[in-house]
């Protein structure tokens, strides 16, 4: 797990597009967190909280991907 781990900060010091995508994953999880932790959301909140995760899946897919690529990469 430590050498996984070791490898994702690697790469996201090397990949601007995972970095970018993290970014984004990590915005998208504050928002969604904060909408969460109210008590009674609006139509457009609970909208918008689907919304969020849903980018959030798209992100992570993308990150993952990524990761993927570059592993098959490093072991080619």
């Amino acid at each position: 797990m430590a050498d996984s781990e070791a490898f994702i900060e690697r790469f996201a010091a090397e990949n601007h597009d995972f970095r970018k995508f993290r970014e984004e994953h990590h915005r998208y999880e504050e928002e969604l967190s904060d909408l969460n932790g109210r008590g009674f959301l609006s139509p457009e909140q609970q909208w918008r909280v689907s919304e969020l995760k849903k980018l959030k899946l798209m992100t992570k897919d993308r990150m993952e991907s990524l990761l993927r690529h570059a592993r098959a990469a490093t072991h080619a």
